[in-house]
């Protein structure tokens, strides 16, 4: 059943948005538009919704007008039929909102368990993530990598930028472990390795306040082999955030360029500590969420001799690894978004 008092608590609010940016009277202009344009869709479906329940009891008053009665029987079964999806579609509009889904993302990949099998599988997965990308027409920008002797990835962080990344790859975050035979593997065996996936809401200024008292900078000199950005310069900085010890190093050719590298990837490490501080305070059992970010948690498992990818949260098994590998990834987000909306609605009583 849809909650009607919140319908009518929604239409309030936006109604008094409404006249506060008409009249010109606030000083938060930016703040009452940005919640005004959120909230319009959602009104806007409200009003759609309880136009559609005015006209059912309109169509019902009229079968007791003989007059009126034939035109009412004709309409009535398709405005009924309507209902159904409309009240799903309004307790979607009613779930809370995550903020940071329309934000871009960065992705950062490390190999777990599995040595150089691991490094390989950590170097599948940024191509595997990057064809989903570019499929979509996002713009997929490698800002930092290590790479292993053998062409694989020691860590590697990458900057999505397009409509609703984060919403799509928040997902991806936990760990994804490997069966398969690796190239180094001359007896055929299969091995198991795991690499670990960490999708971050990119954060603005806004988001996070980083006192300059709270960091420290140091620049060095780039190294380790093989790594794509390496120089002899003494470019690469190195940002330390003091209250948590997150270090965060970038080695591009220009200094400055570094400095704004280091200082985005500080402020979304800063933003997702953040919202999982959150996410804890609301919910005592995070794990249980499809989505939660979890950075211990295996969440899929990718099969290659069986060409099986099998995502353990939701009990999802598909049969085309080889399509998945290459990006298509569609089929596995959706159903994770359609069962996280299904646990929201469960949590809401809708």
């Amino acid at each position: 059943m849809v909650p009607l008092d919140r319908l009518q608590q929604i239409t309030e609010r936006f109604e008094y948005l409404e006249a506060r940016l008409a009249s010109g009277d606030t000083d938060d202009i930016a703040g009452v538009s940005r919640e005004y344009s959120d909230l319009k869709p959602v009104a806007d479906q409200v009003a759609a919704y309880r136009q559609l329940l005015s006209d059912i009891d309109e169509a019902e008053a009229m079968l007791a007008d003989p007059e009126m009665r034939e035109l009412a029987e004709e309409e009535l079964p398709g405005l009924k039929a309507a209902l159904p999806d409309a009240e799903a579609q309004i307790k979607l509009a009613l779930l809370p909102k995550d903020e940071a889904d329309s934000k871009p993302a960065m992705i950062e990949i490390r190999p777990g368990t599995g040595g150089d099998e691991a490094a390989l599988f950590a170097g599948d997965l940024l191509n595997m993530y990057r064809r989903y990308c570019e499929a979509r027409g996002w713009k997929f920008d490698i800002i930092e990598m290590q790479e292993s002797e053998l062409g694989g990835i020691k860590e590697v962080t990458a900057h999505v930028q397009g409509a609703g990344v984060f919403a799509r790859l928040k997902y991806e975050s936990g760990v994804h472990r490997v069966q398969r035979v690796p190239v180094t593997e001359s007896g055929g065996r299969i091995h198991t390795s795991a690499a670990t996936v960490a999708v971050l809401p990119e954060a603005e200024e806004v988001d996070i306040d980083i006192p300059a008292t709270d960091i420290r900078i140091d620049t060095m000199r780039a190294s380790g082999a093989g790594g794509q950005h390496v120089n002899t310069t003494d470019s690469a900085v190195r940002i330390t955030h003091i209250p948590t010890g997150i270090i965060v190093v970038s080695s591009e050719k220009s200094q400055h360029r570094n400095r704004e590298i280091a200082m985005q990837v500080l402020r979304a490490r800063l933003y997702d500590l953040e919202r999982q501080k959150i996410d804890e305070e609301r919910s005592a059992d995070r794990k249980a969420q499809v989505g939660s970010g979890d950075r211990s948690e295996r969440i899929r498992t990718y099969n290659f001799p069986q060409g099986r990818m099998s995502d353990h949260r939701i009990n999802l098994t598909l049969y085309k690894l080889d399509q998945v590998m290459q990006g298509d990834l569609d089929e596995i987000i959706d159903a994770l978004a359609a069962d996280a909306q299904a646990q929201l609605l469960a949590a809401e009583g809708l």
